[in-house]
Parts: structure tokens; C-alpha cells; sequence
């Protein structure tokens, strides 16, 4: 089973059948295609509720837990975005699909802790929205390394990776980070801040590289400098790519997206040219 994503996203691996994920949507034309496109790229079957009223007695009445819910804002009964709260309250990961969208409606659903969120604005919606499912079935495949010296900013990062369905590491130093490197060869990215007690950012970046290439292990180095000459060194360095804080919650995990995206499709080519 493969897939290619609208944003770049490969997939190739097992069925994704044996999860479990609810659709609240009222609409019977984006219900019944965001089913069969689930079921033709994943093999998953979808719960589809209809109203407030289905949501609760699918997501109260299961075996056993989703693995993920699709939600609109509003369905009937729950005019007012409840269902996104019932649906976070329970402790169950939310993509919300929406057509209905302002800079205001962003700031609310994003307060809420959500995966993710899909606009129904163009003809690739669907096929978004399915990418974003995928991502987060398979995120837990990827692991990575997060290295900061303040224990708030491990915090938030560690947060919100998980909140994608990472496994996440920390270190609190560069030396720790290469040390928990040298134990852990799974590990596909590196999240590094800048400046440390230790070694900096871009000393922990270039012994990275000494003994993993970007085939390996990718690099995003973080500051919140606004020397715009930190870019260029991280990347000198053999730094894949740099943000800049306070990030933007999109635009983080998108540049964490690409960058394990170039990886996969990295390992990918190298496994059919050996």
C-alpha cells in the first residue's frame, strides 16, 4: 500500500484498517467521500455520526477508544463547537474539517489542543484531509530529538510533537543530545536551540554531521535571535533548516513534515538502489 500526498507526504507500508476513527460530519456529500477515500487509500473503515447525539453514543458506546476523530465545527445539537470540546474532554485526537474559517475561528480551534485542521476550499480538501490522517497514524514511526537548556521550551516542543504523535526524546545540553544519540538509532530529526551552556547549536550540529549524514539524521535549528546570520550558519553548519521563535503552530510542524518527508523518500531510494 502507497500513498503520495498533496504536500509531499510518501506512505508506503501495511493497511491502516485496524484503526478506529470517527467522522462527525453532517454533510452527506463530504461524509461519504471522505469515507471512501479513507477506505481505498487505508483500508479504513470510518464511523460516520451524523449529529451531536451519534458522536456521543459512537465515541461512549466502542470496544474501544478511536484512534482519531474527523470533526466539523458544528453538527446538529451542537451548534457551538461542542463537539470539539466533548471530543478533546475525552481525551480523543481531533482533526477538524471545516469550511466555515477566519482568522478567529483559528485561534479558537487551535486553543483547543486539536491535531490538525483541513479547509473545505478547494478540490484537494479531501485528499488533505486524508494526508493529515496518515501523518498521524504513521508519526509514531518517527523519533525525535528535542535539545534546549530551558525546560519550558522542552515543555511546549515536547507538547506539541506529541500532540502529532511523535515519540519524542529530550536533552537539556549538547553533550546529553549527542549521548542520547549515540544510544538511540532511531532517532530521524533533531530539534536543536542555539544557544546552550555547553556546546552551542551549531557546535552540536556539526558533530551531528560528523557522524550522521542528512540520509540519516535532519537538523531544524531554533532561536529567537533575530540576527538573520543564524539561518545561513545552522544551515553552513550542516543544518537542514531554521525557525525562528515564537513559532507559528503550522508553519512548526510543516517544516518538521518536510523535512522527515525528504528522509523517508531519502531511505526509500536507497532501499530499491540496494
Amino acid at each position: 500500500m502507497s500513498f503520495f500526498g498533496v504536500s509531499g507526504m510518501y506512505y508506503s507500508g501495511e493497511s491502516l484498517g485496524e484503526h478506529r476513527i470517527v467522522l462527525a460530519e453532517d454533510s452527506h456529500l463530504f461524509a461519504s467521500m471522505v469515507s471512501k477515500r479513507l477506505k481505498e487509500l487505508f483500508d479504513i473503515d470510518v464511523i460516520v455520526c451524523r449529529d451531536y447525539e451519534d458522536l456521543l453514543f459512537a465515541v461512549e458506546n466502542a470496544s474501544f477508544a478511536p484512534s482519531l476523530a474527523i470533526s466539523n465545527i458544528n453538527l446538529p445539537g451542537a451548534e457551538n463547537g461542542e463537539a470539539l470540546t466533548y471530543l478533546i474532554d475525552m481525551s480523543v485526537p481531533t482533526v477538524v474539517f471545516t469550511g466555515s474559517f477566519q482568522e478567529s475561528t483559528r485561534e479558537a480551534i487551535l486553543a483547543k489542543d486539536i491535531v490538525d485542521y483541513v479547509i473545505k476550499d478547494s478540490v484537494f480538501a479531501v485528499d488533505m484531509l486524508a494526508e493529515s490522517v496518515c501523518r498521524f497514524l504513521t508519526n509514531q514511526q518517527h523519533h525525535v530529538l528535542i535539545v534546549d537548556d530551558s525546560p519550558t521550551a522542552r515543555a511546549v516542543l515536547t507538547t506539541q510533537l506529541k500532540r502529532h504523535n511523535f515519540r519524542t526524546s529530550t536533552a537539556e545540553s549538547g553533550f546529553a543530545a549527542l549521548e542520547i544519540l549515540k544510544n538511540n538509532s532511531d532517532i530521524a530529526l533533531v530539534i536543536t536551540d542555539y544557544n546552550m551552556p555547553d556546546i552551542d547549536g551549531f557546535e552540536l550540529t556539526r558533530r551531528i554531521r560528523a557522524a550522521h549524514g542528512p540520509h540519516q539524521v535532519r537538523i531544524i535549528g531554533v532561536s529567537s535571535s533575530m540576527d538573520r546570520l543564524l539561518s545561513a550558519r545552522f544551515l553552513k553548519a550542516g543544518g537542514n533548516d531554521f525557525v525562528v521563535r515564537p513559532f507559528v503552530n503550522e508553519e512548526f510542524y510543516c517544516r518538521v513534515n518536510q523535512n522527515l518527508d525528504t528522509l523517508t523518500k531519502i531511505k526509500t531510494l536507497n532501499a530499491k538502489a540496494g
